[in-house]
Order: structure tokens, then sequence, then C-alpha cells
């Protein structure tokens, strides 16, 4: 039987010990296990998705239900008391008109609520040191650590000189318009206000929704008010007015709701269809990036110059994609977010790249037993023949390190002198034998065959650290390839 020739035949497969899967499964099902993870579950902003990542919000949704909550129950009690009677006194036009402008409202706040109003994504790893490097280009070395003031960038857009801020959390430089909402803790594109009664940020992709729900929201309830009087008011004809109350109290509670919030909801509605007109942002008209006052040659870069034009880029232009992908698979190699026990959300390094880390220190730690355990071996002036040291299935320790070959055992040669180039193959100590190495003289170590006998050139006074020798075969590969390279050092 040729040596090695059983070992070919036989194939061992590596058990994870990071894994809490069984080690009976096959590559296969960890490979579509590892890569079913979506992108919105490690989403570093505060948001909260739903429907597998098909809606995202923002973390403080209390005000949203109870958005919903008044519209519904306002709505409901309308068309329960009011619309029966409205119905066959006046037209029955009017519970078909307040149906659909009922269910626009809903539509248009649940399309503002559940969609991405425009995040940006965060820069990786690899281009944020990029953008490190450019920044410390631009601004020149400087000694003591110290970093020059917060960083800008100056663009110009239709004659007008725009600052672009560079965000500290998403290691980007800002777009035009864009701005960092610290309650969702993203990035914005064209980032117009939070508005928590939608329970969302609003944004470039959203925006359009918005404004459609607050202007239907406003024609719902005038026209909801403007009715409950007119139901009130023909009851009272008939019956007084204390009875027409008390035959209709739901009346009452939905006049009172009306009154107090339809100031504020077309308050809101005008305030946004001048916004509109004019292409502004509510961020940039409360900060008053484009008023007179700071310079008469300061204005809007980004208006039309007409009124109907601005309009329709608002609110008929494209709209723009996600950029965020949140219902995309992971991908092995994609750096993900990681948040360390200071409990600040940054980008670390992917699991190969751990892996990586952990193999280089285990070589490290290696590399140290090795130089100890080698050092008296390379003292001595005494040469080993091939046939007093005979290892059956082991590299020749003779054999340069180029000459390795990974799984295939090659026959012991001559060796002149134990030098650098000894092969590192039978002198490494498995992962779970280095605790069981011991500290043994020449005399206690035990001499089994094809080892040194007690009578060779190699014995002398110092200790010698015998490490156990292992199978060439069960080596990992990669700790192989790590240690060739440290000894070729």
């Amino acid at each position: 039987m040729t040596p090695g020739g059983p070992m070919k035949d036989c194939e061992y497969s590596q058990i994870s010990t990071h894994s809490s899967s069984s080690p009976m499964e096959s590559p296969h099902k960890k490979k579509k296990k590892a890569t079913s993870k979506r992108k919105w579950e490690v989403f570093p902003g505060r948001n909260k998705f739903f429907c597998n990542g098909r809606i995202m919000m923002a973390r403080q949704t209390g005000v949203f239900y109870l958005t919903l909550v008044l519209i519904l129950v306002t709505s409901g009690l309308f068309f329960a008391f009011d619309c029966p009677y409205l119905s066959d006194q006046i037209t029955p036009a009017i519970p078909a008109v307040g149906a659909i402008l009922f269910f626009f409202v809903l539509g248009t706040l649940l399309r503002t609520s559940f969609s991405d109003p425009g995040v940006l994504p965060r820069a990786t790893p690899d281009e944020a040191a990029d953008l490190e490097r450019q920044i410390e280009m631009a601004n020149g070395s400087s000694s003591g650590g110290y970093r020059p003031p917060p960083r800008t960038k100056e663009v110009l857009i239709n004659g007008q000189t725009v600052k672009l801020k560079y965000c500290f959390t998403c290691k980007i430089f800002r777009p035009p318009r864009a701005s960092h909402c610290s309650l969702c803790d993203n990035c914005v594109e064209r980032f117009d206000h939070h508005c928590p009664w939608v329970g969302n940020c609003v944004g470039k992709r959203n925006y359009r929704f918005f404004y459609m729900f607050i202007l239907s929201l406003s024609f719902l309830t005038v026209f909801i008010f403007a009715f409950v009087i007119t139901h009130v008011i023909l009851r009272s004809q008939q019956t007084g007015f204390l009875n027409a109350l008390k035959d209709s109290p739901a009346s009452v509670l939905e006049a009172v709701v009306c009154f107090f919030s339809v100031w504020s909801i077309v308050g809101l509605s005008g305030f946004h269809t001048y916004l509109i007109s004019s292409n502004q942002t509510t961020n940039e008209d409360i900060k008053g990036s484009w008023s007179n006052k700071r310079g008469k040659e300061n204005f809007n870069p980004y208006s039309y110059g007409n009124i109907f034009t601005n309009c329709c880029s608002a609110l008929c232009g494209p709209l723009s994609p996600s950029l965020i992908d949140r219902r995309g698979f992971i991908q092995p190699d994609t750096p993900q977010p990681v948040t360390p026990s200071n409990g600040i959300t940054m980008y670390g390094a992917t699991q190969s790249q751990s892996n990586m880390c952990d193999q280089d220190q285990c070589i490290q730690s290696t590399k140290f037993v090795l130089q100890a355990a080698a050092t008296p071996l390379l003292q001595s002036e005494s040469s080993i023949n091939s046939e007093e040291l005979h290892l059956s299935g082991k590299t020749s320790i003779g054999a340069p390190c180029a000459t390795l070959t990974l799984g295939q055992p090659t026959p012991p040669s001559s060796m002149p002198n134990l030098t650098s180039e000894t092969g590192l193959a039978d002198m490494i100590p498995l992962k779970e034998d280095l605790e069981s190495h011991q500290f043994l003289t020449p005399e206690e170590a035990p001499s089994p065959p094809g080892m040194l006998p007690m009578g060779s050139s190699m014995i002398h006074s110092r200790t010698m650290h015998i490490l156990s020798l292992a199978s060439q075969d069960s080596l990992h590969e990669d700790s192989v390839r790590g240690l060739v390279k440290l000894s070729s050092v």
C-alpha cells in the first residue's frame, strides 16, 4: 500500500463553531440561509419596517395613530348619523362625495406614512476612507491631530453659490436641499420637515402625497363641518334646537372636532401651497435661505420663475426611485453597520474580514511559540539524516517551504542543517492541542519508532519544547499558507 493512499479517499467537512445550524446541513443550505437576510433588518437609521420591509415609518408613531383615529371616527359618525338624513332631505350625492373625499384622504395619508421619503444611503467604509483622504488632501496635512473646522463644499447652481455640508453620521457630503433628520437619524433628499402627524419624514419621494393629503383633508373637514351644521339647522326647524341636539348627539361631536381642526389644516394647506408655488421647502423657508435680507443678490436658484411650472415640477414630475433598496438581500461581502459598546452606530468589517483577523491573531501566536521552540534547535550544529528521522505520512522537514503541497505527503529527504527553511507543517500543533503542550527534558521524552534516538547529536542541555506532530491533511489550508509566508520572512 502506498503511503498516503487511504488518506486521498478521506474527506473531512469543517464544522463551524460560530453557526447554530446542524453540522450535517449541506453548504448550499448554509449559503442560502446566510443570504436570506434583507437590508431593512440591519438598517442603521431609527425607523420601523413592516410587511417584510415594504412599509417604512419613523419610530414615533403615536401621533400618526391619533390622526388615523380622528379621521376614521369623525368620518364614521358622519356617514352613520348625518348622511342618511341629508340623503333623504337634500340629495344622495352628499354621501357619495363624502366617500370619495374620505378614501382619497386615507389613501394619501397611508402613502405618505408608509413610503421612503428619500433617504440617502450611508457611505461604506471604503467610500468614507476615500472621502477622508480627499478632505485631508484638500485641507493639507495638519500636525497634532488637529482637524479643520466644519467641512463644506461649494457648488454653483443657476448662478447661485450653494454650500454642501458634510454629515458626520452618514459620512457623506449632503446633496443640495438635503438635510439630516435628528428623529429618524437619516439624511433625506430635498428634506422638507419631519411630520409626527403622518409618522414619517416629508422629503422628495413623498412630498406630493403629503400635500395632496393635507389639501384633501381640508376639503373633507370643511365638507363635514358644513353639512353637520346643515343637518342641525334642518332638524331644529322641525323640532327645535335643543331637541335637534338630543336627536343627533354625534353631530355635536363632529362639529366640535371639525371646528378646532379646520383652522390649522386649512392654514397648513395654504402655507404649503405658497411653498410649492415658489419651489421652496419648509426647511429653507424657516432658515431664510433665499431671503432678501441676506443680500440683494440672494435668490432661489431652484425656482423656474413661473408659478404654474413650479407647481407642475413639485406635483407632476417623475417620482425618483428609492436609493436604499430596503428589500434587497445582503451580499456576503457587503459591509454591514455594527453597533459598538458605546452605542454609536458605524460600519464595521464583514464576517469574512473578522475571520481573517482571527486567523492573523492565531498565526502571530503560533509564530511566537515556534520561535521559542525552534531557538535551541537552530543553535545546534548537528545534522539529521533522512534515515535517522523518518516519519510515515509526513512532509520532509528538509524541503523548502515553496515545495509544500497541501494534502499530499512527500517522502523524507536529507537535510544538512536545520535552517529557517524548516518545514513548518510538521512543527505546527493543532489549535486544540496548544493547551496540552508539555516541557520535557530529552531524558524524559519517549522515543517512538521513527524518532531521533537518545544518543543522537541533537541532544543538548537545554530543555526542549516537544510539539505534538499533526497530520498535514488535518491542517487548515489558510493557516498553512499564512505560516509559510511568515517562515519566509
